[in-house]
């Protein structure tokens, strides 16, 4: 697929704009090369730590980009399985307004608690994240009030963008970045600077082989819905594409991998191991595409972003412990 300057949706005059205006507490993340982890992986790994800010994921930057635009005091509604719906909290509580955050029954209790404790007005309902994003749509016609989707809303993914900017900053050329594919707003924001600034590198998303949704949209030129998903990446198990999103990888996705679960946990353990991280399975999947194809990606300079890190305790010891049995809690 092919994509032109003209008709592209994403700005890469807004995500330079952006970098310039988003709250500095989710700027300038660490970016190093992750030397103890290559040989595992067989290649070069720079990673990027998008998880030291006050709500350990990368969705501050489009939400903090996204209600720039809003008028002062403005209230917002939006659906999320619990990182996304943290970012807008933050920042409307930052902006002095209110957000009715609508999450699915199974969501991370740890998620739930933090959207709450930051001040939003979380409502649980459906279950999964699409159920929840459909009552969230409803709800808001119904008020009369801002619905923000993340994947929709361009400013949301050239937020996302940003990461590029710093990312391209190191001082030689990527062979690949591989991203986190869920709804889309990473690797497009990215995968928009990237391929405008450093065409060469090969922009790779990487989803959960149990919520395949945007990926066999991408591929197939046609919009592939799910009735349900089964991965342990909540983060990333979208099983709606918003059609503007699997668009907006035209031209900004080179390749697409889906990746097991299993992969995805041992990732988890590596990086644990390695780097000394807590990072959940959705913020691992770049590393787990790695470990999945580690042919595809030999000797080459390969970087990826870490970019989510809320697990409950039970998670942690479950998924990260020597003696954790892997389960789903």
């Amino acid at each position: 697929m092919a994509g032109t300057e003209m008709s592209h949706r994403l700005s890469l005059d807004q995500i330079a704009r952006a970098s310039t205006v988003i709250d500095p507490v989710f700027l300038d993340t660490p970016q190093l090369r992750a030397e103890s982890l290559e040989a595992a992986l067989g290649c070069r790994l720079v990673v990027k730590v998008e998880t030291l800010n006050p709500i350990r994921c990368f969705k501050g930057r489009g939400a903090s980009f996204f209600a720039e635009g809003l008028p002062a005091g403005a209230p917002v509604v939006c659906a999320s399985a619990g990182n996304f719906g943290q970012a807008m909290a933050y920042t409307c509580r930052r902006r002095g307004a209110g957000a009715v955050i609508f999450a699915s029954v199974h969501a991370n209790p740890l998620k739930v608690e933090r959207m709450r404790a930051l001040g939003a007005d979380v409502r649980l309902h459906g279950a999964d994240f699409d159920a929840a994003k459909l009552e969230a749509k409803r709800y808001a016609a119904a008020h009369g009030l801002q619905m923000v989707e993340d994947g929709l809303q361009p400013a949301i993914s050239e937020g996302a963008g940003t990461i590029a900017v710093e990312l391209l900053r190191w001082p030689e050329s990527f062979d690949d970045l591989v991203v986190p594919l869920g709804n889309g707003a990473l690797v497009t924001g990215m995968g928009r600077w990237m391929k405008a600034h450093a065409p060469a590198t090969r922009v790779v998303g990487a989803a959960a082989a149990g919520a395949p949704a945007m990926v066999e949209s991408w591929r197939s030129g046609r919009i592939v819905t799910y009735e349900q998903v089964d991965t342990i990446a909540d983060g990333v198990a979208a099983r709606l594409p918003v059609p503007e999103a699997v668009a907006d990888m035209d031209g900004t996705v080179d390749e697409t991998m889906l990746v097991q679960d299993t992969t995805i946990l041992a990732a988890m353990r590596l990086i644990h191991e390695h780097l000394g991280l807590v990072i959940e399975p959705a913020g691992a999947i770049g590393v787990a595409a790695i470990l999945a194809d580690p042919a595809r990606f030999h000797g080459r300079l390969v970087a990826t972003v870490l970019c989510g890190a809320n697990l409950t305790p039970r998670q942690i010891a479950d998924w990260l412990t020597p003696t954790g049995d892997g389960s789903r809690r």
